[in-house]
């Protein structure tokens, strides 16, 4: 069993050829630990920005990474993650990165480069600082408020040289000093994660609401609701306009009589469909202006 902790720099630029705003892959780091949480490797590699091209004057900021360095020892992409897959083996690896958001960005960049985001090297990854946090007391804050990888360190105590962060190998002896810090293999088990192709496709995956009223996912005149009052079934609206990304329509409680706005919003998941639908209930002069004499 390894423990494979990686740290990924990135460059935010548009790309010109999906006509959008991506972060990409400029540089990988990474450690490799054995059982014993000794290093035993390490890996390093300047990646050549192919869609943004130009650094951007944050990154140079934040990273230290220059123009001259890209040019004299950047590799293409495929290069890159080929060499990185080779030295980390086909070994039993559990992969760890600061915060998800690296998995994200490398699945996305795989999705743009290789044209899916399988990441089939990785077979299982644990957020590092997630499990980082669970052993931090914080008082007066929000437990599930992210905390930095610098922030974490200084809590435990662990020196780090913040002049060296924001390279992605320096960012890794961080991270792995953290990890050996609370190291606990039976609680570290519960944050592995099993990595399908799935698991790359849900990162990934944006939930978004529905707004057309008919479509292959849902119908909204052919969704049946409960009555807030009585609990009878009230009948779907014959007219429904979108509102602040709900359905608003005129319903009426055939039991009880009652008159309501009802308001369903549906929301696509990777997995599922969510429908979240409350009432409002019209006053008498509106009530008859829709529905009638009462």
């Amino acid at each position: 069993m390894n423990y494979i902790i990686f740290d990924l720099e990135w460059n935010s630029g548009y790309n010109y050829a999906l006509q959008k705003f991506m972060n990409e892959i400029i540089e990988i780091g990474a450690v490799k630990l054995d059982e014993s949480l000794n290093i035993t490797d390490t890996f390093k590699q300047l990646v050549f920005p192919e869609y943004t091209r130009k650094l951007s004057s944050r990154c140079k900021r934040i990273t230290k990474i220059t123009a001259e360095e890209i040019k004299d020892n950047a590799v293409d992409f495929n290069s890159a993650f080929a060499d990185f897959e080779r030295w980390c083996g086909s070994g039993e690896n559990v992969f760890m990165s600061w915060s998800n958001s690296d998995l994200f960005v490398m699945s996305n960049n795989f999705l743009v480069n290789a044209g899916n985001c399988n990441i089939s090297f990785i077979k299982k990854y644990c957020d590092v600082q997630k499990y980082c946090m669970a052993f931090i007391k914080r008082e007066g804050e929000n437990k599930n408020n992210q905390i930095g990888l610098s922030n974490c360190a200084e809590l435990m105590n662990i020196q780090t040289d913040t002049e060296k962060l924001h390279r992605a190998l320096a960012d890794c002896y961080v991270a792995a000093d953290c990890f050996r810090k609370v190291y606990d293999k039976e609680k570290l088990s519960g944050y592995i994660h099993n990595c399908d192709s799935s698991y790359f496709e849900r990162l990934l995956f944006k939930p978004y609401y529905i707004t057309e009223p008919v479509s292959n996912l849902f119908d909204v005149y052919k969704y049946d609701m409960e009555c807030p009052v009585c609990g009878a079934v009230i009948k779907p609206s014959k007219e429904y306009i979108v509102q602040n990304k709900s359905f608003k329509g005129a319903v009426k409680c055939r039991k009880c009589k009652r008159k309501f706005w009802a308001f369903i919003r549906v929301k696509k998941t990777y997995d599922d469909i969510l429908i979240k639908t409350h009432f409002i209930q019209m006053n008498k002069s509106r009530a008859r202006k829709i529905f009638g004499k009462m």
